[in-house]
């Protein structure tokens, strides 16, 4: 596992991204490229008080917040990842295991892989009818650099109003 699930009973939300990127396998923490909104998003919409650091990924229990990818197994850029690497079955059974009150992928690409849904297949940003077993989907603007030309941080507002407060 190139970075450890930060999952646990009772989340208020497990944020799920494609697979760790090159950055992130690095320094063996989540969202730590350096043009990654991550880190700020969850600050700027109060899902956190203060901004975090990449390293400082194994406190976001303390909000309710968990962390996941659909890939687990590889690290990089999505088009340099195996298609056979995606785990979307895994990712169902960890969902059913904790139960969190919601999944936010960050970014399309995670959603249609964990949706079995093809790279081209319509998928609308926010609250999705689709889900993964008993719980409910929200699909979020990438944080990464990469997506840098389609960021719009209105979903991970909505996102954090529609979550419960903060434990």
């Amino acid at each position: 596992m190139i970075l450890p699930d930060l999952l646990f009973p009772g989340q208020r939300v497990v944020f799920c991204g494609t697979a760790a990127g090159t950055a992130s396998a690095k320094a063996r923490a989540y969202y730590a490229g350096p043009g990654n909104r991550f880190w700020s998003i969850l600050h700027s919409t109060g899902l956190t008080p203060r901004r975090l650091a990449p390293s400082d990924f194994r406190l976001l229990p303390e909000w309710g917040i968990g962390l996941t990818d659909v890939c687990k197994t590889a690290h990089g850029m999505d088009h340099e990842i195996a298609a056979e690497a995606f785990d979307p079955a895994r990712l169902r059974t960890v969902l059913d295991e904790f139960r969190p009150h919601a999944i936010a992928f960050n970014g399309k690409k995670a959603a249609r892989l964990a949706f079995g849904l093809g790279d081209s297949a319509p998928i609308d940003l926010g609250p999705t009818a689709h889900t993964l077993g008993a719980t409910p989907a929200w699909v979020l603007p990438s944080t990464s650099g990469a997506n840098a030309r389609y960021w719009d941080p209105a979903p991970w507002y909505a996102l954090a109003a529609a979550l419960p407060p903060m434990p």
